[in-house]
């Protein structure tokens, strides 16, 4: 089953609609419009997936809700955490990240994984 890791302050920021002054209100909407992933996959990634949206600084208070979405706190860089998570999987699986941070996107292809732009998950 493919991973879909995506970068949470990444997607909330590319949508100018006043994140900023609600971070953990924006994460949450995030990862309540990404539960139709695991079952819809995306265009080029058919289902049934695995969804992991990671949160950093004020968004980490965003809780987990059912529908299919794990939800991963970093507890430092929201990049690391991501970095974390496609060493341990991009060997064995499928692994796409969800970013238009090129720093992370170049980390995240040296290790195997797949990048997309916000654009390809529902925002």
């Amino acid at each position: 089953m493919p991973l879909i890791v995506v970068d949470g302050a990444n997607v909330v920021g590319s949508v100018p609609d006043g994140w900023w002054r609600d971070r953990a209100g924006a994460a949450a909407r995030l990862r309540d419009n990404l539960a139709s992933v695991p079952a819809a996959g995306l265009s080029d990634v058919p289902a049934p997936v695995e969804v992991v949206l990671v949160v950093e600084g004020r968004a980490r208070d965003v809780a987990q809700a059912p529908g299919g979405v794990r939800v991963e706190r970093a507890t430092g860089s929201g990049d690391d955490k991501i970095i974390e998570l496609v060493r341990a999987t991009a060997a064995e699986r499928r692994t796409i990240v969800i970013t238009a941070d090129r720093g992370l996107r170049d980390r995240a292809l040296a290790l195997g994984a797949e990048v997309r732009g916000p654009s390809a998950v529902p925002r």
